[in-house]
């Protein structure tokens, strides 16, 4: 939950600051001075970006969550066995072992969305956040391309499960 609402107070303050740029940029344009123009443009292009990154990732959690919830309702999310600190940080041998056991459920079907969301989970309990992020895209776009969910035809363009 803290999640969202920092995810929110982040996007509500870069959409703010995106308003912003845009009005300045339109105001570089308006003084019909070329070097003005051109960095109104360059503003405007910024912006639009921004936008675009801001969107896929908004995009991303809520497809990814979505996937959560749907495999919460099946009885499939991973069971949280990872042993940890006293200070609740993750122990390492714990996390490298559960992870095995998730690429070794992936080699095994590599088809299915729920066995990439699951490796998708060990990766970011492994602190491996950018192989995280792909088995997770890898998951949503398994299911998204199922229609079922069942993960029919995929396996082209598969990120590597190690």
């Amino acid at each position: 939950m803290i999640a969202k609402v920092t995810y929110f107070g982040v996007s509500i303050c870069l959409l703010l600051g995106f308003l912003v740029i845009v009005v300045i940029g339109g105001q570089l344009m308006a003084t019909g001075n070329g070097l003005g123009i051109g960095m109104g443009i360059a503003a405007e292009v910024l912006v639009a970006l921004g936008a675009w990154f801001l969107w896929k990732t908004y995009r991303f959690g809520r497809r990814s969550a979505a996937l959560a919830r749907e495999l919460e309702a099946e009885g499939g999310l991973p069971v949280d066995e990872l042993k940890r600190s006293a200070g609740g940080r993750i122990d390492r041998d714990s996390a490298d072992a559960v992870f095995a056991r998730r690429q070794a459920e992936t080699e095994r079907t590599p088809e299915d969305w729920r066995s990439w969301f699951r490796l998708a989970v060990a990766y970011a309990d492994a602190r491996d956040t950018p192989r995280a992020r792909k088995a997770m895209q890898h998951a949503i776009k398994l299911h998204d391309g199922s229609g079922s969910g069942s993960g029919q035809g995929a396996g082209q363009g598969a990120p590597s499960a190690g």
